[in-house]
């Protein structure tokens, strides 16, 4: 994990106002949400290149619990 430092912003009520709106949509925090779009704009600039994305399996917790001889056989997603 890389490390985070610490920067005092100043930045208008306004902007401010609207960046708050975006993250409660979004469920992150403010300072999540201006590391988001700050990030964002970084690559679509061409001023940083992506690495590595991250991708989070969804698991059906009631499937997990069942017995292996009653599962469905698991399908490939498309794409992969």
């Amino acid at each position: 994990m890389s490390s985070k430092k610490a920067y005092p912003l100043r930045i208008n009520s306004q902007v401010l106002a609207a960046m708050q709106r975006w993250a409660g949509d979004d469920l992150r925090s403010v300072n999540a949400q201006i590391e988001f779009v700050l990030r964002d704009a970084l690559v679509k600039s061409g001023r940083v290149k992506v690495i590595q994305k991250v991708v989070t399996e969804v698991v059906d917790i009631a499937r997990t619990q069942e017995a292996p001889e009653q599962r469905a056989p698991k399908q490939k997603a498309p794409n992969q």
